[in-house]
């Protein structure tokens, strides 16, 4: 028993410790990248109320888009049926917010965060990202990512006015433990992954700089 509560403090000591150079708090200060991923959650608590959650990952992943730190959004959760959607639901948000649709894109087979991450590089085809969640569960998804291969960077979405829970903070202890040994003993698979579905992102316009003491303009690539 003893062995086993160590290993689980341990195993939580390490998830945060080795991430923790990789996430900012703030999303003026986040690393700017191609492509920023949302990690999905209800829109709705189990009481009936809006999630904060939810809500605090859609406005800081608006204001990313918003601030040029990002160029598109990788939304990906959970739609295992017709009535739940958690996608579509953050395509409307963000929508609702000002972001355009060619600047989003949805995968519904984001079961779970090593799900979305393993989609993220297999089928999404990224090499890095940002991923835009909330602090208590960025140091999970940063360490999967990266034991994954893929450079990615975590952004806080936090609601300062937001407790949070010590059931979800269980969880979170509990989620991480186990995640290191979906990487490193039984070796997971994510449930579906399915062809190659590149992000593919327009090219930036050229830049026209006018030159002191230059008559003519100098375009950057």
């Amino acid at each position: 028993m003893l062995l086993a509560i160590l290993l689980f403090i341990a195993g939580n000591f390490w998830v945060v410790a080795t991430t923790a150079a990789y996430i900012e708090k703030q999303p003026q200060q986040c690393r700017p990248d191609k492509v920023g991923i949302v990690f999905g959650t209800s829109h709705w608590t189990r009481s009936g109320v809006r999630n904060p959650h939810f809500h605090a990952r859609m406005r800081t992943a608006a204001t990313l888009i918003d601030q040029a730190s990002v160029e598109h959004l990788l939304l990906s959760g959970d739609n295992r049926t017709q009535a739940y959607n958690e996608p579509r639901a953050m395509w409307r948000e963000l929508y609702r917010r000002g972001v355009a649709p060619e600047r989003l894109t949805m995968d519904f087979a984001g079961f779970s965060t090593y799900d979305t991450l393993a989609r993220a590089k297999d089928v999404f085809q990224l090499e890095r990202a940002l991923l835009i969640t909330q602090s208590w569960h960025l140091p999970r998804a940063v360490y999967i990512g990266r034991a994954l291969g893929i450079d990615v960077t975590g952004c806080v979405a936090d609601d300062p006015t937001v407790a949070l829970g010590w059931r979800l903070k269980l969880r979170e202890w509990a989620a991480r433990v186990a995640t290191l040994g979906d990487l490193y003993i039984w070796k997971r698979e994510p449930y579906f992954l399915g062809a190659p579905e590149p992000i593919e992102l327009p090219p930036r316009p050229p830049i026209e700089l006018i030159l002191p003491g230059l008559d003519k303009r100098f375009v950057a690539p």
